[in-house]
C-alpha cells in the first residue's frame, strides 16, 4: 500500500511539473492565458520590484538548497529516497505557481518590435528555447529526471542506479542546453517590458551562478575527471565559445 502511494504521489508531482512547465510558455509569452508576465493591475514601480525579486527569490532558494548533495542525503535519511525526485520536482512546481500567482507587471515597454518579419522570428526563437528545454531532458533521462523512474523502481523494489553521465545530442554543444533552451525563451521577445526585463535578467544571473557555482562543483566531486575533461571540451551554456 505504501509503494501505491508513492506511485500516486510521483505520479500527481509530475502532472503539477506539466501544468506549471506549459502554463510558463504561455506566462512568458504572454499568450492566451488569465495571468501573464504582463497582465494584471500594475502597482507602483517599487512595490513591483520588491514583490518580484521576493517570488523569484522563493524559487531560486528552494531550487538550489534542494539541489544539494547533503539536502538530498538528509531527505533520505528521513523519507523514502523514491519520492527525493518527486518531491524536489513538486516543489519546484509550487514555487513557480507563486511567481505566476503574485508577479506584478511593469509594462514600461524597453522594446517592441512591429515589424511582422522580426515578429515572426522572434517568436519563432521563443518557442524554439521551449523546444530545446523539453526535448534536453529527453537526451539525458526526462523519466528518471522528473522522479518517474524512482518511483516505479520502488514499486518493483528495485533500486534505482545512480544516473549515467551522458553527453548525448545537444550536450555535445553546451554542458547544460536545458538552461540555454530557458535563456533563449525569456529573451526572445518582440515585445519586452521593464517586468519582463527584470524577470529575464534576474533568472539569467541565477543561472549562471547557481550552474558555475554549485551545479558544476557537485559534478565535478560526483563524476570526477571524466567531467573535467567534459569541462575543458564543451562550453558551459553558451555554444561555440570556450567556457
Amino acid at each position: 500500500m505504501k509503494k501505491v502511494v508513492i506511485v500516486i504521489y510521483g505520479a500527481i508531482a509530475y502532472i503539477i511539473f506539466l501544468i506549471a512547465f506549459l502554463y510558463a510558455i504561455g506566462f512568458v509569452g504572454n499568450i492566451y492565458l488569465p495571468k501573464t508576465i504582463d497582465s494584471g493591475t500594475e502597482p507602483s514601480l517599487i512595490n513591483a520590484i520588491l514583490i518580484n525579486l521576493a517570488v523569484l527569490s522563493v524559487f531560486a532558494l528552494q531550487h538550489s538548497i534542494m539541489a544539494r548533495p547533503k539536502f538530498k542525503e538528509w531527505f533520505n535519511s528521513i523519507f523514502n529516497q523514491a519520492i527525493e525526485r518527486s518531491t524536489y520536482i513538486l516543489l519546484s512546481s509550487l514555487a513557480l505557481i507563486l511567481i505566476y500567482w503574485q508577479w506584478q507587471p511593469i509594462t514600461t515597454v524597453v522594446w517592441n518590435v512591429e515589424n511582422k518579419i522580426g515578429f515572426t522570428i522572434l517568436t519563432g526563437i521563443f518557442f524554439l528555447g521551449w523546444l530545446i528545454v523539453f526535448l534536453s531532458t529527453f537526451m539525458i533521462n526526462h523519466f528518471e529526471l522528473f522522479g518517474l523512474r524512482q518511483i516505479f523502481d520502488n514499486l518493483k523494489n528495485k533500486q534505482t542506479p545512480h544516473p549515467k553521465f551522458q553527453t548525448n545530442y545537444f550536450y555535445k554543444l553546451v554542458r547544460h542546453p536545458i538552461m540555454l533552451g530557458f535563456l533563449i525563451a525569456f529573451w526572445a521577445t518582440p515585445v519586452m517590458t521593464l517586468g519582463h526585463l527584470l524577470f529575464s535578467s534576474v533568472t539569467t544571473l541565477y543561472i549562471f551562478i547557481a550552474v558555475k557555482y554549485l551545479e558544476e562543483k557537485d559534478l565535478r566531486k560526483h563524476i570526477g575527471e571524466a567531467y573535467e575533461i567534459y569541462q575543458k571540451e564543451v562550453p558551459m551554456i553558451i555554444p561555440f565559445t570556450k567556457k
